[in-house]
């Protein structure tokens, strides 16, 4: 049975109503809708009796309409042939959606406009995901400005304590490398501070628990001495009471010493924050079951039962006044839970509410007592007359260089220092070193490129390359591996390690 034959007409008109991913539509000169497809009904939410007859511009934003735009657009279609646009409109439900307009003229055939056509296309799907894909360039462009700027900080912190970190070596080795106790103190504040750089230099693994232990056996009770004396200056500035009752015995952990001395000073230090002057301080260790519990009690201020189970997330803090007297970014007790859990262990808090202090108590694996003695630390040697070399040290910070050369000099070595790359040219040329320890970050040319220098001019005469730098990042690392450093330093350095390293062959 054959079909009569269907109009081409008709078919065009029942190709354009049955579209629904575009909302096409007649307008009459005016620029009222004359005709609607189920494509416009379902993209701007109008039945076709709802809106045909309506002025387009309910369309638009009010201001837009109330501004002429409708009407602009009729006028360019008119004048052009065409009209093309992105931008909001308006649906039905007042809701807005992004999308793509073409307007265009419809004449007679005797030219006459008889009204416009026009093609709708919602495209806010597609917007948003270029919005989200920018806000993630941007963020990823951030975060990478923020990595610079993290390892520019972190390498003009080191610069500093370098010389101070020398010194205290170079202090040990005139006095047979015993130490007072004025220098161990500095000695250890300087630690701290450069581990505090670190963290400084690696918050983002820091806050992902992407960081590496250096697992030992420690005893608490020593980790807890030295957390106490980094805390001391603010408790002794607010003139608090410290009680510390530990359980006789050894408190044996394995864990990474200076980062669980991190810890417990974060937690004394929140608790001398959160203190008012005059307030008491406790320190309670006891054993629970196969761990070690240590408690730290204060009775300042507490914490607001709403907050309490936020305490340990990043920037959440307790009240703070105007004058922010307490100080803090916030970030202490997420980096106490991040470096407990990193250790197999757990922190709590507690508090009965405002006024009535708090307790944060850190539960970490104990480990066995053992009749083994603890390893004693590594003095340092002067190396054997077969193992001295004569040394080239360059760096820009007089301090540094000449702290290093003395200590290197006590060691056993030849050294001599120059501050800058033309001075450390003149001076390979007359001293011909064995190993040239250098500053990367130097003026006029930076050590990579005074490395190259040496080599073109001393030929089979080159010296072992050793980096002093800064910057301790993977990507330095490998950096100055390619640039045929044998070993790379960052500061402040090991003297004994570096003495040894300059030794081997």
């Amino acid at each position: 049975m054959s079909h009569p034959a269907i109009p081409s007409e008709q078919i065009f008109r029942l190709l354009v109503e049955s579209v629904r991913d575009y909302a096409i539509f007649m307008l009459d000169p005016t620029g009222r809708v004359t005709t609607w497809n189920i494509g416009a009904q379902r993209i701007k939410g109008y039945d076709a009796d709802e809106i045909i007859g309506c002025h387009f511009s309910r369309f638009y934003r009010e201001h837009e309409a109330k501004s002429g735009k409708c009407e602009y657009e009729l006028e360019v279609a008119e004048r052009e042939g065409r009209f093309e646009d992105e931008g909001w409109r308006v649906r039905k439900d007042g809701t807005q959606f992004w999308a793509n307009v073409v307007i265009s003229a419809v004449h007679d055939a005797s030219g006459e406009l008889i009204g416009f056509s026009k093609v709708t296309r919602d495209l806010t799907e597609r917007m948003r995901a270029e919005e989200e894909r920018a806000a993630r360039h941007a963020a990823e462009h951030a975060n990478r400005a923020k990595d610079e700027f993290l390892a520019m900080l972190g390498h003009e912190l080191r610069n500093p304590l370098a010389p101070i970190a020398t010194a205290l070596q170079l202090m040990k080795l005139r006095n047979h490398g015993e130490a007072t106790r004025e220098q161990q103190v500095i000695e250890r504040q300087v630690g701290h501070v450069m581990r505090l750089v670190d963290d400084l230099l690696d918050v983002s693994r820091i806050v992902q628990g992407k960081i590496e232990l250096r697992r030992q056996r420690l005893d608490l009770r020593e980790v807890l001495a030295k957390a106490i004396e980094i805390a001391s200056p603010m408790l002794e500035q607010r003139q608090h009471r410290l009680a510390v009752d530990l359980l006789p015995g050894q408190l044996l952990v394995e864990g990474d010493e200076a980062r669980l001395t991190q810890v417990f000073a974060n937690l004394l230090v929140n608790a001398a924050k959160y203190t008012d002057p005059e307030g008491c301080i406790e320190v309670i260790g006891k054993l629970d079951g196969n761990q070690v519990a240590i408690e730290i009690r204060d009775d300042g201020v507490g914490i607001d039962p709403k907050l309490l189970p936020r305490v340990f997330e990043l920037f959440v803090q307790g009240y703070q006044g105007v004058d922010r007297s307490r100080g803090g970014l916030g970030l202490g007790l997420t980096l106490v839970r991040t470096l407990v859990e990193k250790h197999r262990g757990t922190v709590d808090a507690y508090s009965e509410g405002l006024g009535r202090g708090s307790s944060f108590t850190v539960r970490l694996p104990r480990c066995e007592t053992t009749s083994a003695a603890a390893p004693k630390p590594r003095k340092h040697r002067v190396v054997a007359d077969g193992d001295a070399r004569r040394v080239l040290v360059v760096d820009d910070n007089e301090d540094a260089a000449l702290m290093l050369a003395d200590a290197l000099s006590a060691a056993g070595h030849d050294v001599r220092t120059a501050l800058d790359p033309p001075q450390a040219l003149e001076v390979a040329r007359a001293f011909h070193p064995e190993v040239a320890v250098l500053d990367i970050g130097l003026p006029v040319m930076d050590g990579y490129e005074l490395a190259e220098r040496l080599r073109s001019e001393l030929g089979d005469q080159t010296p072992r390359m050793i980096a002093l730098t800064g910057y301790g990042q993977d990507s330095d690392r490998e950096r100055s591996a390619r640039a045929g450093f044998s070993a790379h330093f960052v500061k402040p350095i090991d003297v004994q390690r570096l003495s040894d390293t300059i030794a081997r062959p």
